[in-house]
């Protein structure tokens, strides 16, 4: 029996993987609305069909609780819970703690426990292996760990869970072996490595390699603009050189659970070695000052192509999402422009397909409950501008560049759609 621990945009995927590679699985949560809703065999989750989760459900593969003493029932027990920052940019390793803790309450022998939620080189080694081994159980002799970093990517229908190479590593040969004979039965490619320590930095270097490179071509966009040169004309045509370029896209800022968090992992655990990490800090300022450049030139249109000052004006910020195509607002740049207008004196209204209502936030709190926006001509023209922040495909973008006086695109839909006019500008 194997239990996953956290059955969201991660774990609910991973379950489906393992129930359909053969094992009985049991999903642990601490929401107890997600356990009704995977007992009615509904998916909250878009990379998981509710056919495919009733269908586990109905045959007895998968089952979901609230109950942790039922982790004792497990052989492998694989924790999928979130690693989110403090308000100082600081590991807020609680979730890890205390989900390592409800393992230990029933942990027994032969057990193998495998960490997948991202964090820094050394986590599974200095903080879940010393709550486990209070119990008296000892890593590598009684028990096996592992870590085994999660790559999902929502709203990427080109790959899904188990078709994505998954990074593995055991503390210990014994415990190496058994990762890789488990994830080799839910997944197409197992990759192992040396160490639980280098598969926790294989994780962060592809996420500090993203935001790296988003910074850097955001920041050419800055410069661009000045230059009035296009940053996406720039892009599209440096992209077909066949070798040394690979292409990234500006935007009004990082969002999402992994890219805007994950590096600022490795630039805390660095402390502790004396040793600087100019790279990924100097990326997170510029991507975190792209929604302030951002309603800047919103500003400037506004005043520019209708003579009026964004404290009398009302804005729609098309997308609330952080990416296309998914209902996910964690760290969207959206919310943080929908702040800034508001602080600015504006009025800021969102329309989403995929998001109804604004969720309950750590950091905007305050908006909790607002309604997407009904998007017909009638609502667009009662705005001032339209702010595109996320470019969903199920979005009439034509209808859109018709009824707005004032469009500002941060992510080149109209560009790419071939649709240009006055009223349309690049930020």
């Amino acid at each position: 029996m194997v239990g996953v621990i956290g059955l969201g945009y991660v774990g609910l995927p991973l379950a489906m993987a393992v129930a359909h590679g053969g094992f009985g699985v049991i999903g642990f949560d601490i929401d107890p609305e997600k356990i009704v809703r995977i007992e009615a065999g509904s998916s909250y989750i878009e990379a998981v069909a509710s056919d495919t989760l009733s269908g586990h459900v109905a045959s007895g593969a998968f089952a979901a609780t609230t109950d942790f003493e039922r982790l004792g029932d497990c052989d492998v027990i694989v924790i999928c819970v979130p690693t989110p920052l403090t308000k100082h940019r600081a590991p807020d390793l609680s979730y890890i703690v205390k989900t390592t803790e409800a393992i230990a309450a029933t942990l027994r022998r032969g057990q193998m426990i495998v960490l997948e939620s991202t964090t820094y080189p050394g986590t599974t080694d200095e903080v879940v292996r010393p709550i486990l081994e209070k119990t008296g159980l000892k890593s590598a002799t009684d028990i096996f760990l592992g870590f085994s970093p999660e790559r999902e990517d929502p709203g990427n229908r080109n790959f899904r869970t188990a078709s994505i190479p998954k990074i593995v590593a055991g503390d210990g040969a014994e415990a190496s072996s058994l990762m890789q004979a488990f994830y080799g039965a839910v997944v197409e490619k197992v990759v192992p490595v040396s160490s639980t320590a280098a598969a926790e930095a294989v994780k962060i270097t592809e996420n500090v390699f993203r935001a790296v490179n988003i910074a850097l071509v955001n920041e050419l966009k800055v410069v661009y603009d000045a230059m009035g040169i296009d940053i996406w004309e720039v892009v599209d045509a440096a992209k077909t050189k066949p070798f040394g370029y690979m292409a990234f896209y500006p935007g009004p800022g990082l969002g999402g659970h992994c890219i805007p968090i994950d590096p600022f992992y490795l630039t805390w655990k660095s402390h502790e070695y004396e040793l600087p990490t100019r790279f990924i800090e100097l990326a997170g300022e510029i991507n975190s000052s792209m929604p302030r450049y951002v309603v800047d030139r919103l500003a400037e249109a506004l005043d520019m192509k209708l003579g009026r000052a964004l404290s009398r004006c009302r804005v729609l910020v098309l997308g609330l999402a952080y990416k296309k195509n998914v209902p996910d607002i964690r760290e969207s740049p959206s919310l943080k422009l929908i702040e800034l207008i508001e602080a600015r004196g504006g009025e800021a209204a969102f329309h989403d397909p995929h998001v109804q209502s604004i969720p309950a936030t750590r950091e905007y709190l305050c908006f909790k409950g607002r309604a997407s926006t009904p998007l017909t001509e009638e609502m667009v023209r009662g705005f001032d501008a339209v702010l595109l922040a996320t470019d969903h495909d199920d979005v009439d973008y034509a209808s859109i560049a018709a009824w707005s006086p004032l469009i500002v695109d941060t992510r080149n839909v109209f560009g790419r759609m071939g649709i240009a006019a006055d009223h349309i500008v690049k930020a």
